[in-house]
């Protein structure tokens, strides 16, 4: 089952982002967690031609020019000294999608996606896709707790204008 939630919770989904659920929600019966062990590559794999549909940039593999680099900094003559890679990037460079399996939580990888997010040009909405199941624990539930508790708390502010969570 795909379940979703945007935060900050006060604010709705646009449609951009209502979109991205969408794919999620064709594939469901091909990714699902509780009953496939997909690694995050495949499941983007299986993502890839319906995020295209909506002319995202898809990664496409390991190496240098199949990965999707988003600047971070800029040095002379307007050249990028530093990018992060992201697993697809709208056209517009707005939305950022970062599909994870296993490392998600054990690794604490959502983190590092954050961070990343919000520190890369013009993103304004990171999306992380994680397993509703990972070894029998929800990965969903125990990320969701976070940024309930990141957003409720009001400490710490985010230059993005939101975060969606997908589980799948």
């Amino acid at each position: 089952m795909i379940r979703f939630q945007f935060f900050p919770r006060s604010h709705g989904i646009t449609t951009d982002v209502k979109a991205v659920i969408q794919c999620f929600q064709k594939v469901e019966n091909e990714i699902s967690s509780g009953h496939l062990k997909l690694n995050s590559n495949d499941v983007l794999e299986v993502l890839r031609p319906h995020l295209e549909e909506l002319e995202y940039d898809v990664e496409t593999g390991k190496t240098k020019n199949d990965k999707i680099h988003v600047p971070v900094l800029f040095g002379y003559n307007n050249q990028i000294d530093k990018s992060f890679n992201a697993d697809a990037l709208s056209k517009d460079g707005k939305i950022v999608i970062e599909v994870e399996a296993g490392r998600a939580v054990d690794n604490n990888q959502f983190l590092k996606d954050i961070f990343q997010a919000c520190m890369m040009f013009e993103v304004e909405y990171l999306i992380i896709a994680v397993r509703n199941d990972y070894r029998g624990a929800d990965d969903f539930m125990k990320i969701y707790s976070f940024l309930e508790t990141l957003y409720i708390s009001s400490r710490l502010h985010l230059p993005l204008k939101g975060i969606l969570l997908v589980g799948y």
